[in-house]
């Protein structure tokens, strides 16, 4: 029987993707100490990736879903780097960037779609700070990059 944050996600009916790999001379995360700095990470599913001006060619639908897929993608990253996602002692802030059609200004809506999942899997532990900033430009034309600092064990 599963424990902890696997038993969580399984109840949630929440499958973690596959750990992405940096696509240039970076880390995915590092740990200083207690603290885990966790590197941009995009719209990925199964489906593909999500491209696209969110309020253009992007719903704020779609790229809600982008968020939430960065996320799992994140939290993929997370337990490969820690062997667990238990160790996460709480999310301190998440970084959300969205690739912005000209007068586009919902991001925090996009970004949601991140912070929900999170408290979602961690409850009060996964309430944070947080930016969510348009961008006219993100790498490869994806819709959403997020980032995050979690506090661990």
């Amino acid at each position: 029987m599963s424990t902890g944050i696997d038993a969580r996600l399984a109840a949630l009916g929440i499958a973690l993707p596959p750990v992405s790999r940096p696509v240039a001379n970076y880390l995915s995360c590092k740990r200083a100490g207690d603290v885990l700095y966790v590197g941009g990470h995009g719209p990925v599913t199964a489906a593909g990736v999500t491209c696209g001006k969110v309020g253009g060619t992007v719903s704020l639908e779609e790229a809600r879903a982008g968020a939430r897929a960065a996320a799992l993608s994140m939290l993929a990253t997370v337990r490969a780097e820690l062997g667990t996602l238990d160790a996460v002692v709480q999310v301190v802030k998440v970084f959300g960037m969205v690739n912005c059609a000209p007068g586009f200004n919902r991001t925090p809506e996009v970004i949601d779609g991140c912070s929900d999942v999170l408290v979602e899997v961690f409850g009060e532990a996964g309430r944070h700070t947080r930016s969510a900033v348009g961008m006219a430009e993100l790498p490869f034309d994806i819709s959403v990059e997020i980032e995050m600092i979690l506090q661990v064990a």
